[in-house]
């Protein structure tokens, strides 16, 4: 029998209850941990199978699980259930198994492979070794409806049978091992129940981890060392597969890495992860896909292959939460356009079940900052209302049970239970600006593309939890200039060895922050009809705004620490006004240039450089800072080949080294951030209003591009802008949904009101003008 691969939609998890887990107990098994348990039943129906009108399986597990149904798997999706903050949320999936059931034959039977996943993934870094709990376990129920409306439920329980599957490993970090000598049936296992807190269970709301496509290898070659190593062109996230030959007992060895250093796998940035499958042949024909665990990687190392490995026996599965792509961009300039493909992909590797730092190394954890500073660029590229949705709603359960209600660095998190070497620690237990902001700046990001003030009110608990938690460190100043602070991380002229030494005074970026998420907050309870709480963080914001200026600001414009960060943020959040507002853009275009636009930002300023350059008048530098090919630069990664965006300005040094820093990634979407200045400024598209309810169309052409093409698609339907240079003069086509009104502001100054349709703008150039 063979029947299509049902594959799970968003219609098929939106309508499922705990209460469909009922009945079921959750089991395990006993079995060494890095050994996957199967778990099988066979059962008669009630009824014979072409009486079935309909048949559904829900399932969750502390770990991730694979399903099938009379040997069918049950859905595309894989690493179900996703990670989670297990504690407070367990998420529960739906499938539709009709197909299966109705045109199947004697016993049902069902099988559920159960993995370690993150529940018991070993997370972290430093020795965290971080699990949530010793034991995995798997629930589920398959409901079957009778068409004289009798339903039968067939539900887990002790009951069932367990054995050794063929995986003898699996670990997100270190990589799964596959015996394919052992697919015949392995070692019967005992089976219990394991008590989980029914509370904590859930529907599924966030989008669930797929295949999104398949690469083939670009190259394959051998390195100095003898190794065979497989080059698929672009660093991705996900595993490699292939069916296979050979002698049995054959070992395949496969190692990955982001790069290659002198020629060979470059593994030292992946710390503690060995990122190493293998596979052992049975003699016998043998596919492998090791779905249990994913990788970071670009390039492969091959041991053990039988004969010679060809282009078209193996190819790289690219696996992240299903997305649906929105945001488009394309321009004169190949390096620009590079750059956004490698912050695309960066996204595309780093949201696989929840926003994380990095695919690769032993961490791959929800850190807070990252996503503040990349949430509004990650909203462009693709729809990420539902997948940025689930992420708050574990933000707002870690805050809840922290103490002091203070936003972890991390979400979920997991190193709450780390076993962190003595002398090692984070500021767990106070409010960090940058990193706690993403409980403010997340939803303000969210609030601009999609305008649900449903899910702005489901957000605001956190929001003020955070701003709460900031209070302790407030002094009598009214500056957030006590406790712990990250700053500027990975400032580039710090230390590869302490990348929190920044030029910028921390205290000066957590004051302009809380500026920035008290205006936010304060608009938010606007928003919900919340006017005492408006009044409140409208007061706190220019209590605020007004500390910042006295004590951190001179009459002629200087910020204290006098370095591009903090400007950026100043300018751009709109603490500084007026003469103080222009002073500051200018000092910040002298300092931009006397570096020789070369970034001299992290973290913290990033995001925001280019903005408080074009906003306060430096259009021309801003284009310069942007199109810099020395390091550091946003060009100079693009320029050394890079795929995916670098946590470091130089992650990889210009003879073709590795930065010697323990943090070092080549996939870490943050310093990309500037793609959102990329959209709305270069190509011109903006939210007038909330959801792109209206639309702003302003084009800002600089020196080094000639024309540039964006679209995205709103809520409300696609926009698009176009321009080109033509002798002298700007030509520009937009295209708007129908009955969305949009402004038209070229660099002229001239204005235009339009609603829907398509429309042809030309004018000339603004004050600055193209060089």
């Amino acid at each position: 029998m063979t029947t299509a691969r049902p594959t799970l939609t968003k219609d098929d998890i939106v309508t499922i209850s705990p209460d469909s887990l009922d009945g079921a107990t959750f089991i395990g098994a006993t079995a060494p941990e890095g050994v996957a348990p199967r778990f099988t039943l066979e059962v008669d129906l009630e009824q014979p199978r072409t009486a079935v009108t309909s048949a559904t399986l829900f399932a969750t597990a502390h770990g991730v699980y694979e399903a099938s149904v009379d040997g069918l798997p049950v859905t595309a999706s894989v690493l179900n259930p996703g990670w989670t903050s297990y504690e407070w949320r367990l998420a529960c999936q739906e499938y539709d198994v009709s197909e299966a059931i109705q045109h199947g034959s004697g016993k049902v039977r069902l099988d559920l492979l159960l993995g370690n996943g993150w529940y018991r993934g070993r997370l972290g870094f430093a020795g965290a070794d971080a699990n949530y709990g010793d034991e995995i376990s798997v629930a589920a129920v398959l409901e079957v409806t009778f068409a004289d409306g009798i339903v039968q439920r067939i539900v887990t329980s002790d009951e069932w049978a367990a054995e050794a599957s063929d995986i003898t490993r699996n670990s997100l970090y270190n990589g799964q091992t596959t015996d394919a000598r052992l697919r015949a049936g392995g070692q019967a296992l005992d089976v219990h129940t394991v008590d989980v807190d029914r509370a904590t269970l859930m529907p599924q709301s966030s989008p669930l981890v797929v295949r999104n496509e398949t690469l083939s290898p670009v190259e394959i070659s051998t390195s100095p060392s003898g190794r065979t190593l497989v080059d698929f062109g672009q660093n991705l996230v996900g595993w490699v597969r292939f069916t296979v030959a050979g002698e049995r007992g054959t070992r395949i060895r496969i190692r990955h890495a982001e790069v290659l250093e002198d020629g060979e796998l470059g593994v030292r940035p992946l710390r503690g992860a060995e990122a190493t499958d293998e596979f052992i042949l049975s003699g016998d024909v043998d596919s492998f896909e090791p779905t249990f665990t994913f990788h970071g990687f670009r390039y492969i190392e091959v041991d053990g292959w039988p004969g010679d490995l060809e282009q078209d026996n193996v190819e790289a599965v690219v696996v992240h939460s299903e997305m649906e792509r929105t945001g488009y961009f394309t321009c004169s300039e190949p390096l620009v356009n590079q750059l956004v493909h490698n912050s695309v992909w960066g996204q595309k590797g780093n949201f696989l079940s929840v926003p994380t730092d990095c695919p690769q190394r032993d961490e791959r954890l929800g850190w807070t900052g990252d996503l503040s500073a990349y949430a509004a660029s990650a909203n462009f590229q693709f729809d990420t209302a539902d997948f940025l949705d689930g992420w708050l709603r574990d933000l707002l359960e870690e805050t809840r049970h922290t103490d002091g209600q203070v936003v972890p660095l991390i979400v979920p998190d997991v190193l709450k239970y780390a076993h962190f070497p003595d002398g090692f620690s984070l500021p767990w237990h106070r409010a960090t600006a940058v990193w706690g902001d993403a409980a403010i700046w997340v939803p303000q990001a969210l609030w601009w593309s999609y305008g649900d003030a449903g899910r702005l009110a489901d957000y605001y608990p956190a929001m003020v939890m955070h701003l709460d938690s900031i209070e302790q460190d407030v002094s009598e100043t009214g500056l957030w200039d006590r406790g712990n602070q990250l700053g500027d991380w990975l400032d580039p002229d710090a230390p590869p060895e302490d990348p929190a030494a920044a030029k910028a005074d921390p205290s000066v970026v957590a004051t302009a922050c809380l500026y920035r998420s008290a205006s936010f907050a304060a608009d938010a309870a606007d928003v919900l009809g919340l006017a005492d709480d408006a009044t409140r963080w409208r007061a706190l914001s220019e209590r605020t705004r007004n500390a910042f200026v006295e004590n951190y600001v001179k009459a002629d414009g200087i910020v204290l620490s006098d370095c591009p960060t903090v400007y950026a943020p100043a300018i751009s959040f709109g603490v500084l006004e007026g003469d103080l507002r222009d002073a500051a853009g200018r000092r910040l275009a002298e300092l931009v240039q006397a570096s020789g636009y070369r970034v001299t930002t992290g973290f913290a300023g990033t995001p925001f450089v280019t903005w408080a350059l074009s906003e306060t008048g430096h259009l021309n530098d801003a284009y310069r800072l942007l199109l810099e090919r020395e390091n550091p630069s946003w060009m100079y990664p693009v320029v050394m080949g890079a795929t995916t965006v670098w946590e470091r300005w130089d992650s990889m040094l210009p003879d073709g080294t590795i930065n010697t820093g323990e943090m070092t990634s080549f996939n870490h979407y943050a310093l990309g951030a500037v793609v959102d200045w990329v959209y709305q400024v270069i190509g011109g598209i903006r939210p007038a209003e909330p959801g792109y309810a209206s639309v702003r169309i302003q084009p800002q052409p600089g020196p080094g591009i000639d024309w540039a093409e964006t679209s995205y698609r709103t809520v409300n339907g696609p926009v698009s802008c176009a321009w080109r240079v033509e002798g002298g003069r700007l030509v520009s086509d937009v295209s708007l949904p129908e009955m969305t009104p949009a402004e038209i502001v070229l660099p002229d100054g001239s204005q235009y009101e339009v609603t829907g349709g398509s429309h042809q703008f030309i004018g000339s150039f603004g004050l600055e003008g193209h060089q």
